[in-house]
């Protein structure tokens, strides 16, 4: 089913159950994404498949995608996936819905408005410094878990005000425990097992309650304080524009998790991929360096570096395009509509995957190959916009994405000045899909530092 025919026929048209569709859904709470990729690459555009009592549609267009996230993003809400990261974040805004996510989004926009993600990134380049001064040439680190806490240490700075550091085990290991349970609560009737009394739930609630008492002590010493400029002062002092009510405590901890978790874990996940690349492509690393040493020379970068330091964004967007960290996005119709004039019933699931769609020949001239070249300017204006979505789109795209690049291109140009790493040869690279792209095992690396 590779065709618009529905489209160009101008009646809607009903996609036939695809059967292989349904095997590759069954496998998905063991093996995710990659039966899925197969069996997209042999439908094309769009394809359907019953599967754990709901019937889903992939899409792999450009057009459809946009239709969904843009043009009728007004029949979808997030799917049901969405129930267990509301497990986690509450009523925030990741998993709100309708008027109140507008309402909360208008609150917290400001906090990523340009000028402010500018500001940020002096506090990005002092923690990569912190990090860089405590390596060793000959080190042997586990890269994904270094960016872990690098992350982490910079959005409790820059967006609460709070120096984390001394937390960054107890996020690590909370994390840990409860991405995994994903895939208990995809299993059928998984969201009743999440609520019996059985072991592995009891550790999820049990870091889910780690991570409050985190929140919530933030939130005391900011009321304790008076803390101004950053964002959990901001939503503290942030009132309804109809009743000129407050947030709740519960809701403020809702809106400061949901930040601070999806501020590190994605960011994190993608300077991990990032430094694999370099250490597997050594001719891309050694463009990187000279634009550092041209652009920087022996000092450390600057936020106004930002704009300058082209070929690093080039690389850290490509890092994306083949390991993006959220892998797939998922939508619920909330009524009958239809997609590239496909019938799509009401409670069905769309699914779009930034990770199958960005590794599609059809869109990316050897999509295998990591080539950082395909960002160089003006190369983004000659390819459909939906070809290339790590952030999502439409009126839910990442509300973080300014600071989300700003911090991969800071975080990496201070490194990379100084650093190079190599895989550990015996490690297998693979993916650990839950939630986020996390390599499986980590990311273990040797540092050695640069003459």
């Amino acid at each position: 089913m590779s065709s618009n025919s529905a489209a160009l026929t101008g009646k809607p048209q009903t996609l036939r159950t695809n059967w292989r569709g349904r095997w590759a859904m069954l496998q998905f709470p063991f093996s995710r994404i990659a039966p899925i990729e197969r069996w997209m690459r042999q439908e094309g555009d769009i394809a359907t498949a019953p599967a754990f009592g709901l019937k889903f549609y992939f899409l792999n267009n450009p057009e459809m995608i946009e239709e969904c996230l843009v043009s009728r993003h007004r029949d979808f809400h997030k799917d049901p996936f969405y129930g267990f990261l509301a497990l986690i974040l509450g009523n925030g805004l990741l998993t709100s819905e309708e008027d109140f996510h507008l309402r909360q989004r208008r609150m917290i926009q400001p906090a990523f408005h340009k000028q402010r993600v500018h500001g940020y990134g002096e506090a990005m380049v002092h923690y990569a410094e912190e990090m860089g001064a405590r390596w060793r040439d000959g080190q042997q680190v586990d890269m994904n878990e270094e960016m872990m806490a690098l992350a982490l240490s910079i959005v409790g700075k820059t967006l609460f005000n709070s120096d984390v550091t001394d937390k960054t085990e107890e996020v690590a290991h909370a994390l840990e425990t409860i991405l995994p349970m994903v895939s208990w609560y995809e299993a059928p009737f998984g969201p009743q097992l999440m609520k019996l009394p059985l072991p592995p739930m009891k550790r999820f609630r049990k870091a889910i309650a780690g991570l409050d008492t985190l929140l919530y002590g933030m939130i005391a010493e900011h009321k304790a304080s008076g803390d101004q400029g950053d964002l959990l002062s901001m939503l503290l002092a942030a009132k309804d524009e109809d009743d000129q009510s407050v947030m709740s405590d519960k809701q403020v901890r809702d809106e400061a998790v949901t930040l601070f978790l999806a501020g590190h874990e994605t960011t994190a996940i993608a300077l991990t991929w990032t430094w694999y690349c370099l250490s597997q492509h050594p001719e891309v690393e050694a463009r990187l360096v000279a634009e550092l040493n041209d652009v920087l020379g022996d000092r450390p970068p600057t936020p106004d570096d930002y704009p300058r330091l082209q070929y690093t964004r080039q690389v850290f967007a490509e890092t994306m395009r083949i390991f993006p960290p959220a892998y797939m996005i998922g939508r619920s119709a909330i009524r009958d509509t239809q997609i590239g004039g496909y019938e799509i019933p009401k409670d069905a699931v769309v699914v779009l995957s930034p990770y199958i769609t960005q590794r599609s020949e059809r869109f990316w001239p050897d999509p295998e190959r990591f080539d950082p070249d395909r960002f160089a300017p003006g190369e983004s204006e000659k390819r459909h916009k939906f070809t290339y979505f790590p952030f999502g789109g439409g009126r839910r795209l990442c509300i973080g994405e300014p600071f989300a690049w700003m911090e991969g291109v800071l975080v990496l140009a201070t490194l990379a000045r100084h650093w190079t790493a190599q895989v550990d040869p015996g490690h297998k690279i693979a993916y650990n899909p839950h939630v986020t792209l996390r390599p499986v095992g980590g990311m273990p690396m040797t540092l050695k530092r640069r003459a």
